[in-house]
Formats: structure tokens, sequence, C-alpha cells
């Protein structure tokens, strides 16, 4: 499948915090020729295994056991070939119907970051019944207060006007339902897209260029892909849950970052130039190393990204699970985050995957022993 029908196909999918079901689905459609098994953990995450031709014979003839072949039985880890996780979360910010007033008049609130100063006039979707697309409402200035003009709206007084009789919008939407910015995927000039949910369908888009990659590749490790639930909104369950039951020696996160534009100039990234690696207490050093010598191996372009508390990514989680996991984390730059509008350039997705599928294929036994050492 083409790179950008690919994105425009995950952007259109529902997928806020707690209702991530609709991508993790279509990645089990989508990524079917590309995995050897694949399935959905008890959080809803979507688990895909590339399995790797280890050197080592009797190894590779050990099946994982128990009920749940893709993460084997509970307890220590089992013998076998080096595994490593990568992780890009599939949820996404967005919001929840929280009332219906007379009229039809439906109120909100927010799922994740959203940033409130985007909100009014906008363009959405309630995913009811069917989809209904609405208007974000609120008073008009000539009716506001001078004070109240230069401040922002609460979300708690702002409503959607979806144009339905009062009857009908009862009949189709009910409390919880998600509510998205409206879907429009645009192609711009020079490969670039705007979108919402590039954050972090952009990291879906990069582990697909990686599994199409490592068709190609010999590689000893196990490579799970995982879509983790739950990280938009700080809990990383779906990243601590999925690294618990695949036991991983190496966990890399992949998400985005901020790319430059005006008045960001500071902790930004260009776009068109390549990913971003992260360095700082979530990043093991000498993942870190592979991942630069790769890319310069490899002629691919990137930028180190200094990281010095915690990433905000599934990293953060994966790192301290069970005995601890060697973690990394490869991000893509984007502008405009957690806007209807962001903003990427596919040259970065597409060495972002190739620079996570060399890494994946340098990885054997003998480096997962001197990543013990720190």
């Amino acid at each position: 499948m083409d790179l950008a029908a690919h994105l425009a196909e995950l952007t259109r999918l529902s997928s806020i915090t707690g209702r991530e079901r609709a991508v993790a689905d279509y990645l089990l459609r989508s990524w079917a020729n590309l995995v050897d098994e694949a399935t959905l953990d008890r959080l809803g995450s979507y688990i895909g295994l590339k399995r790797g031709v280890s050197s080592v014979t009797e190894l590779r003839s050990l099946p994982y056991p128990g009920p749940e072949t893709l993460t084997g039985r509970p307890g220590e880890r089992p013998a076998g070939p080096p595994r490593i996780m990568v992780a890009a979360h599939i949820d996404s910010i967005g919001g929840m119907v929280t009332a219906i007033e007379p009229g039809g008049f439906l109120r909100f609130t927010t799922v994740g970051g959203v940033d409130r100063r985007l909100l009014m006039a906008q363009e959405v979707e309630v995913h009811g019944r069917r989809l209904v697309p609405g208007l974000v409402g609120s008073k008009p200035p000539h009716l506001t207060a001078p004070e109240e003009r230069t401040k922002l709206q609460p979300v708690d007084q702002l409503y959607i006007d979806t144009g339905l009789p009062e009857a009908e919008v009862r009949e189709l939407v009910k409390l919880g339902d998600p509510v998205l910015p409206k879907n429009e995927f645009r192609r711009l000039q020079n490969d670039r897209i705007s979108s919402r949910y590039l954050d972090n369908r952009a990291s879906q888009a990069a582990l697909f260029v990686a599994l199409e990659e490592l068709q190609r590749l010999k590689h000893e490790a196990d490579f799970f892909a995982v879509g983790t639930v739950g990280e938009e909104f700080g809990g990383l369950s779906g990243a601590v849950a999925s690294t618990f039951a695949i036991k991983p020696d190496i966990g890399i996160a992949v998400d985005v970052t901020f790319a430059k534009h005006p008045g960001s100039e500071s902790d930004s990234f260009p776009l068109g130039q390549g990913p971003t690696i992260g360095v700082g207490p979530n990043c093991t050093p000498k993942l870190a190393k592979l991942m630069r010598q790769v890319a310069a191996e490899l002629g691919i372009a990137y930028e180190l990204e200094v990281m010095p508390g915690p990433s905000g990514t599934d990293a953060w989680g994966m790192q301290v699970v069970r005995g601890g996991v060697a973690t990394g984390i490869i991000s893509i730059p984007i502008r405009y985050m957690h806007t209807p509008v962001e903003t990427l350039d596919l040259a970065d997705v597409r060495a972002a995957g190739r620079l996570l599928a060399h890494v994946v294929a340098r990885v054997d036994q003998a480096f997962v022993e001197e990543l013990r050492c720190y």
C-alpha cells in the first residue's frame, strides 16, 4: 500500500483514548501479510510479531508456550532469540459528550491535551449511532461582556450544534460518545501532509515502513510491532501492560516531536531532515549509540533530541517494567501538534521506518548481553 494512502486511512479512523478499537482492527487487517502472528491484548493494544531467523537452531525450534503464543507463559522470560518491542501509541486526543441540552445542543469535555484556544468555531464529528457532523458554538462577541472578550472560553461554556432536531440528536447521540475534529487529510506541496491525528498515526506509518523493510532483511531478533492504547492521558497503560506480557530485551518508542515554524525555533527540529534520536535518562546510551551508527552507515539524516527528564513517550513506561528494559526513542517532527492541521514530511516517516528496521537487523544476543552492563 502507498504510504500516504495508509496514513490517510489511519487518520480517518476514530481512536480517542479509551476507544482505540477501530485503529487496532485496521492494523490487524492491513499488516496481516507483514507479520507472522498478530493479536489484540486485553487492553486493546495491537501486537504483531515478525519472527527473526536465529543462528541457533535449537532456540529457533522452541515454541512460544501457553494460550497467548505472542507473549509466552507468565513468569520468567522464555529462552529464545532477542525480543525487540517497538511501541507506537494508537490513541488520540479528542472529546466526549457530557450532556444533551434542550434544542439538541451537545455539551462536551476534552480527552487528553486538547488546545482550548482552537475549539471555538471548529468543525467536529460526533461518533454516535452514525457519524454526526457539527460545529463548536459559543456566544458571539456582540453578546459578550467587554471584559470577557479577551479571555479564553472555558470548555463548559462551549457546545456542539449539529443542526438536527432535539429528538433526532437524542436518538443518535449518547453520553460518552467520542467527539473528533473533522477529518481533512491534505496532500500539500513537496511530499508534505496535513491532517488531524498525525500524533501518533505518523508512527504507525513508520512501523509499516519498517515491517516492509524487514521483509528484505535478515534479523535474529523477534520484532514485536505494538500499537499501544492509553498514552495521551499520561497513564501509559498500554505500554506497561504490553511490555509486561512480551518481556522484551529492548523497547523502542516511536512518537512525534516538535518541528520548527515561526515562534518555535528552539527545542524543535526541521521538517524533511530525518527523525530525531533521543538522548537522556529515558534512553539507554548503548542503544542510542547503535541508532546513530546505523543512521550514519545508511546515510539517514537525523537530529539528536535531548530529553533531560521524563520523555512523555511510551518509553517512560516500558523502561521500568519487570526487572527493567533497555529503551530508545525515535521521533518524527510534526508542526502544530495537537491541532487538526498537524503537518509532516513523508520523507521523515520513511527515514524513521528504515532506521528502525536496520537497528532491529543489527541486534543479536551479544548486543543484548552488552546492554545489561548499561
